[in-house]
């Protein structure tokens, strides 16, 4: 089935527009090409000319009195015949616009097309809502679990990526996201009992098993994610995930919060906790967000079984959503024991944004 590419050209001029003029300006340049116009006119809002073709495509051109002129192409074919024509008729509308406006347009800007319905999808939004394309040229792997659905898609730029549910989780490139996770390098990992929630990719346990840690257990609830990374995520989790079970550690395919509550009634503690469930929720209401409840859950649970003198690490967000880590700080100061946090700003490759972690340990209480 054939996609549909969507490419803009836009303008803006340097005074108001006269939208007749620019309109009879433009109207050769469409019906050239064979296209059938419609046209309405808004007192006071401008025009709408919409160009459409025999084979589906079709232009919008919409002039705003203001003097914003912006081109909306859709074509259904993705050959490379069909994005000359697309190209060369957008060369046209800019030139005739030069010649109209000679140099009275203060801007021209014309934004790579984008590809709608393609088998690959390229396109994921930032945590704070940008939309990034991504170098993606393959899906390796997608399936739904019963969690989630769990895509790896190949990046020219950062190898495999894991998705899960739409949400970039992480990329063979992203040492940088599991370092930081881990600490930075600061920590001496050497005969200590870690515990990891999450973490399917396998990057941390991989990272921490090199480290001569006494125990590491791993708490992942989806086994396909361990399925997939294991055979397409290789450069991340080594041969990590090859065996449920190693010398220094284990992986328990379980729900976390079960078992957090169980080791806390068996009075087991830990020198680490790794959180890698989740990032901090967007929204900032958390009487309405389920995923906050489960977060301060997981939180409480982590400080019963980490030593007094461990440290609790986990991802935050992006750095511009400083009103939902704001939120989660707040959520420190209302667990059952009192904490202390530190954060570190790093950038993941793959995000193509700066990311926030949190160091937090149980405060010391004075003798």
């Amino acid at each position: 089935m054939a996609a549909a590419r969507h490419s803009t050209l836009d303008f803006m001029l340097g005074a108001t527009a006269d939208c007749n003029a620019v309109l009879k300006a433009l109207q050769p340049v469409f019906q050239e090409q064979g296209m059938t116009e419609t046209v309405h006119n808004w007192e006071d809002h401008g025009y709408l000319a919409t160009y459409i073709k025999k084979n589906g495509s079709f232009a919008n051109l919409r002039i705003h009195p203001h003097g914003l002129v912006l081109v909306d192409l859709q074509s259904y074919n993705d050959h490379t015949k069909g994005r000359e024509e697309t190209d060369q008729l957008l060369n046209k509308v800019e030139e005739r616009m030069k010649e109209l406006f000679h140099g009275n347009l203060k801007r021209i800007k014309r934004l790579p097309a984008i590809l709608r319905g393609g088998v690959i999808d390229r396109y994921w939004p930032t945590a704070d809502g940008r939309l990034v394309e991504y170098d993606i040229d393959e899906v390796v792997y997608d399936e739904d679990s019963p969690f989630q659905n769990i895509k790896i898609l190949h990046s020219k730029q950062f190898g495999n990526i894991l998705i899960l549910s739409g949400d970039v989780n992480l990329a063979e490139s992203d040492l940088a996201y599991t370092r930081a996770i881990m600490g930075s390098g600061k920590e001496d990992y050497t005969g200590k009992e870690v515990l990891i929630l999450g973490g399917g990719d396998g990057g941390i346990l991989y990272e921490i098993v090199k480290l001569k840690p006494k125990m590491v257990t791993m708490v992942e609830i989806d086994q396909m994610v361990i399925d997939g990374c294991k055979k397409y995520m290789r450069k991340t989790c080594g041969d990590v995930l090859d065996n449920l079970k190693g010398e220094c550690y284990q992986v328990l395919i379980e729900d976390c919060i079960p078992v957090l509550k169980r080791y806390a009634k068996e009075g087991r503690m830990f020198d680490y906790v790794i959180n890698d469930l989740t990032a901090v929720p967007i929204s900032t209401s958390p009487e309405e967000d389920s995923t906050w409840e489960f977060l301060r859950l997981i939180l409480d649970l982590s400080m019963k079984v980490l030593k007094q003198d461990g440290k609790y690490f986990t991802q935050g967000n992006c750095i511009n959503l400083t009103d939902a880590l704001t939120l989660y700080e707040e959520q420190l100061s209302r667990l059952y024991c009192p904490v202390e946090f530190s954060k570190e700003i790093v950038c993941v490759p793959s995000y193509m944004e700066l990311w926030v972690f949190y160091t937090i340990w149980k405060k010391q209480t004075e003798v």
